[in-house]
């Protein structure tokens, strides 16, 4: 006996939705998009509808209508050296989870960019509606490609000169909170291992630190490394520095996956840490954490910078703002063994 095909389900559509829930399908597209508010009960009418039902949104068709891809990207363009290893993308990461989540929230996805060679290339065929740029340098090849494409960008960690649409770390107040905390650990010969680009963070770091010695009547000592030397190129020229000059008792570096290679030099000369030298960086990651002792460094709020990014981005493309800016949250010490805490 010949069985009868069975008809395939038609499709659940927006119409069917509203039909049930008992509302226009106008409503229906407003509370799946979030772009008007609707209240509370019609809210829940309309999900039962959806579970009732089985919906799926078309979200090719959606595209085809709105002209959006439905999706925004976020960037680094920090080298490999130093994006990658332990850290695993630490610091990108941190603030991509956290985003990821703000975007589905807002209706839209989250591509994560990790840090190629020819951006302009990889990316040529990739549609996006907006980009996160995470610290770019005043030369970034990022801003000239984003800008190129016409694609509202939200900085975060912006240097003068660069796009108003903004999420703005305090440098000077990292930098600020790193230095004296080392002054107040003891350290009156401290050092600064700085990355070679022009990011406003290195850029600050330096600035501070050296105001920092002419206050104290230290002499500055600096270490300036191509951020794509990463960790191998922070334990060669601090253990070089170590031998021509002497250790320091406390360095100051950034960077993390430079902090790992300044470990490293420290440890091949024999220098215990604490006691001999202390240490502290910037970004309270994995790197920092997993550190024997671990590293003093500071807590960055990513998870609140994400959020307050994703949100301005999303805001901007509804909206075509472009001159926006908002303030991270201040960075808070978070003080470890590599400064004397135990």
């Amino acid at each position: 006996m010949t069985e009868a095909p069975v008809t395939p389900k038609k499709r659940a559509t927006v119409k069917d939705v509203a039909q049930l829930a008992g509302v226009s399908a106008g409503t229906v597209s407003n509370a799946l998009s979030g772009k008007r508010r609707v209240d509370s009960d019609t809210q829940a009418r309309i999900t039962a509808a959806i579970d009732a039902l089985g919906y799926v949104p078309n979200l090719a068709a959606r595209g085809m209508r709105t002209g959006r891809a439905g999706t925004i990207a976020i960037f680094s363009s920090m080298p490999v050296a130093v994006a990658a290893g332990q850290s695993r993308l630490g610091f990108l990461m941190e603030i991509a989870a956290s985003a990821a989540v703000s975007a589905m929230e807002n209706n839209v996805a989250l591509l994560l960019i990790p840090p190629i060679t020819e951006p302009a290339t990889a990316l040529g065929t990739i549609g996006f509606d907006g980009a996160i740029l995470v610290e770019p340098s005043a030369d970034d090849p990022y801003l000239e490609l984003l800008a190129a494409r016409g694609v509202p960008t939200v900085v975060i960690g912006p240097a003068e000169d660069m796009p108003s649409l903004a999420v703005t770390l305090d440098y000077r107040k990292m930098a600020s909170l790193l230095c004296d905390h080392l002054v107040e650990s003891g350290a009156r010969r401290f050092m600064l291992v700085i990355g070679q680009s022009a990011r406003a963070s290195n850029i600050i770091f330096r600035e501070v630190y050296t105001e920092r010695c002419r206050t104290l009547g230290m002499e500055p000592e600096v270490i300036v490394i191509p951020e794509a030397a990463g960790e191998a190129g922070a334990q060669a020229a601090l253990e070089a520095h170590i031998a021509t000059r002497g250790a320091p008792d406390g360095v100051l570096v950034p960077i993390d996956a430079m902090a790992t290679g300044v470990m490293a030099a420290l440890r091949s000369h024999g220098l215990a840490v604490p006691q001999s030298v202390k240490v502290a960086t910037r970004y309270d990651g994995l790197r920092a954490r997993s550190e024997t002792p671990p590293l003093t460094a500071l807590n960055l709020h990513l998870d609140e910078v994400a959020k307050l990014a994703t949100r301005l981005l999303v805001d901007s493309i509804e909206s075509g703002a472009s001159a926006t800016s908002v303030t991270a949250p201040e960075p808070a010490l978070v003080v470890r063994g590599a400064t004397g805490s135990p």
